[in-house]
């Protein structure tokens, strides 16, 4: 029997995979396989799948898949790629702009751009969608995610939306905690009108990135946080961590708080690399880096029998 065509003309099989290597949908190329990986065709098909998983499964969310490591066992459960489903933008005026979860943040910089909107050029400095940039408050270039949001949508484990006020999370420098057992479904957004910005500002930034960071190279974006009044990246620098190499994953000679997969690494040679970074850069300088990246998944079992014996 023929694949059945669901929204956007997606199969079935386009929708709903089981022993899905996560590999596939993470910018640092590595990862285990997840139990169950869906990808909605629309916002409908998504909040149906919602409802009706058990209580007691494990959902993670997923955009771009970059600031995320999946560790070489996999993920138990399930994960829902919502770049289709929740990739509607609207200019509701008086500028305010409703973004969903899946959109891209350079998508979101462009379409703020063109109509005068700002500041908003900042979210072509993030490498992820609207849902992972509200999750930990992602920014760039001195611009902060959650200091442009009016609102959220969210939806919990039942399906029910609902809309919340800022007010009801707490938000810091890459940190936001709010009500559990929900998940980002997009936000709304407040710009000034009549902004001073242009395409041509958000183009000398993304070349500003270029010039600076390894991109095109399989990495997370930045691992670390920049600690108070200092950068990561200085630091690691400084630690002569540069070109540092654990396996496959290296510290980037051009940008020290990247880690790159140079085509050969796992999950676990970048999760040591990031923890050897830490006690490195503690040891020589007292500072304790913190992960930005999010670390989900299990380790796989010959790690697991190594370190146990």
């Amino acid at each position: 029997m023929a694949a059945q065509r669901k929204g956007g003309g997606q199969t079935d099989a386009d929708r709903l995979r089981h022993a899905e290597p996560m590999a596939r949908h993470t910018s640092w190329r590595v990862g285990g396989a997840v139990d169950t990986w869906f990808r909605p065709a629309n916002r409908t098909d998504l909040l149906a799948f919602i409802a009706q998983l058990s209580p007691g499964v494990p959902v993670h969310w997923v955009g771009l898949g970059s600031n995320l490591l999946v560790r070489d066992g996999g993920v138990r459960g399930v994960v829902i790629a919502v770049q289709d489903a929740l990739a509607d933008i609207e200019d509701l005026g008086h500028g305010r702009i409703r973004a969903g979860a899946g959109v891209a943040c350079t998508i979101l910089a462009r379409y703020c751009v063109r109509r005068q909107l700002g500041p908003a050029e900042f979210f072509a400095g993030i490498p992820g969608t609207v849902g992972g940039a509200l999750v930990m408050n992602a920014g760039a270039f001195g611009g902060e995610t959650w200091q442009q949001v009016e609102s959220v949508e969210v939806v919990d484990r039942s399906g029910s939306v609902r809309r919340r006020p800022v007010s009801d999370y707490k938000v810091a420098y890459r940190q936001v905690s709010g009500p559990g057992n929900e998940w980002f479904l997009g936000a709304d957004f407040r710009f000034a009108e009549n902004f001073a910005t242009s395409m041509e500002r958000i183009k000398a930034l993304v070349d500003e990135r270029r010039e600076k960071q390894p991109l095109g190279l399989p990495s997370c974006g930045s691992v670390f946080r920049n600690p108070p009044g200092d950068h990561a990246a200085r630091l690691i620098e400084a630690a002569g961590l540069k070109g540092f190499a654990i396996g496959g994953a290296v510290v980037s000679e051009k940008h020290a708080n990247f880690i790159i997969n140079a085509g050969s690494a796992t999950a676990a040679d970048i999760e040591t690399l990031i923890r050897h970074v830490q006690t490195t850069v503690k040891a020589r300088t007292g500072v304790e880096l913190l992960p930005e990246v999010h670390i989900i998944g299990e380790q796989a079992k010959a790690m697991d029998e190594a370190g146990g014996s």
